[in-house]
């Protein structure tokens, strides 16, 4: 037995030997050094081939010693982008982070296509760009960070498609947009506070804290205040259980006998008014049908006076492009009497090249606004309209001005094209409100800019 133990003890001494030797594959190791070559460092990792990568400093291999599974470096120093190239070929690389240095540039798409991928961190870094929608692609990602760095541009909806997903954290950037809806009830830790996002917070994502969304000056909705509409919503009227039979809010009332005397009486006075006004119009109706009976020497006569002749009514071929897509076929653009100029226009009416423009008033008033600044000649608002478009509305005040003076100084306003005016894409013209409609500049005011140093 001794001869046969000793030699058990020999092959378990050459399997371990075996095992320390294992290294990971030549590409994972000349990948490794690529890395670090390509970003300077301030400590010294005392990396080289001469020695294994599973011994190097910030490495991790799996218990076989045969690949690359987490590099962990934070707060040595790295400065510069990530070479491609380098990181993305570590094919089993679950763990990654970079924390905590100054690592700049755009995420490498290669590192998007590690399907292996668990954990990402990138926080307090100066990466920047936008976050790239192949991220869809990190299947097996649960943790993604990357707070306090330079990203802009949307939150990709492809986030919402990783149902391994328990931690995502955007916080401390210039992201804008909306947010999309992560329904992955996994999601555990969640912040996009501090950046530039715009609209209502989903619901799905609504059972975070407020401090979650702080920051976003644009975000409404649960948990923070709710939106509010373009224009204030009228007044609730009565509704069906205020006094109706069926009703349990309030008990029914009686009316008295007073009452019930003063409503006879002011329908009466109603009805004669009616009555009254329908008779002035049918005298007019018959005088306007006598003037024209006078005959083409009647016109003539008009013609001599003035020296011209007044323009037909306006048919909507020259008050701009209709509303929206979503008006009838057969409606026009603007709403004008002939020759009275005492018409109103009930919809957005569309100047110069904004055919490509598919709202309309009423998705205004849904729209919720931000003030942008108060002037002599109106209010400017930001409207985020549900479809995603940002506008810039001009509520103008004290314009006393007929339609068609109006409609005209809008149609030449919409034709002018030059690269320093912001062109006026729609306006609303009504008796007691007037809307001019424009593009959303992101980069702020001209008054921000001289004045902002």
């Amino acid at each position: 037995m001794a001869p046969a133990a000793a030699l058990l003890l020999a092959c378990a001494v050459a399997a371990l030997a075996c095992l320390a030797l294992a290294d990971p594959p030549a590409s994972e190791q000349t990948a490794l050094l690529a890395f670090l070559a390509a970003v300077p460092h301030e400590r010294k990792l005392g990396w080289s081939a001469s020695t294994p990568a599973c011994a190097w400093v910030g490495v991790t291999c799996d218990a076989a010693n045969s690949t690359v599974v987490k590099l962990r470096l934070p707060g040595i120093g790295l400065v510069g982008p990530i070479l491609p190239g380098t990181l993305g070929r570590l094919a089993n690389l679950q763990v990654l982070s970079l924390r905590a240095n100054r690592v700049s540039g755009t995420i490498p798409d290669d590192l998007l296509r590690l399907s292996a991928l668990r954990s990402l961190f990138l926080q307090d870094n100066a990466v920047s760009g936008a976050i790239p929608p192949g991220v869809s692609g990190l299947a097996a990602l649960e943790r993604l960070v990357l707070s306090h760095n330079n990203l802009s541009g949307p939150i990709p909806f492809a986030l919402g498609g990783l149902a391994a997903l328990r931690a995502l954290r955007l916080d401390g950037n210039w992201l804008s947009g909306k947010i999309p809806s992560i329904a992955n009830p996994g999601l555990r830790a969640f912040n996009v506070s501090n950046n530039m996002l715009n609209g209502s917070i989903p619901r799905a994502l609504s059972r975070f804290p407020t401090d979650t969304f702080a920051g976003n000056l644009q975000l409404c909705g649960t948990p923070l205040p709710p939106c509010s509409p373009f224009f204030p919503s009228p007044a609730p009227g009565m509704g069906p259980s205020d006094g109706a039979p069926g009703g349990t809010g309030r008990k029914k009332k009686k009316l008295s006998t007073a009452a019930i005397v003063g409503i006879i009486v002011a329908a009466v006075a109603v009805a004669l008014l009616l009555l009254l006004l329908a008779i002035v119009f049918c005298c007019k109706k018959r005088a306007r049908r006598g003037a024209r009976m006078e005959g083409p020497k009647g016109t003539a006569a008009a013609v001599g006076q003035t020296g011209t002749t007044r323009p037909p009514a306006a048919s909507g071929e020259g008050t701009g492009t209709a509303s929206s897509p979503k008006d009838d076929a057969g409606t026009s653009g603007a709403v004008a009497a002939a020759g009275g100029g005492t018409g109103e226009t009930s919809r957005l009416v569309f100047v110069g090249k904004s055919a490509g423009y598919s709202f309309d008033l009423e998705d205004l008033l849904r729209a919720s606004a931000e003030v942008l600044g108060k002037g002599s000649a109106g209010t400017s608002y930001k409207a985020v309209l549900e479809e995603g478009t940002t506008v810039v509305v001009k509520r103008l005040k004290e314009v006393a001005v007929a339609q068609r003076e109006f409609e005209a100084h809008m149609e030449a306003v919409g034709g002018v094209e030059h690269r320093n005016l912001l062109p006026v894409h729609a306006y609303y013209f009504s008796k007691d409100e007037k809307l001019l409609v424009y593009d959303y500049l992101p980069a702020g005011s001209l008054s921000a800019m001289l004045h902002s140093q």
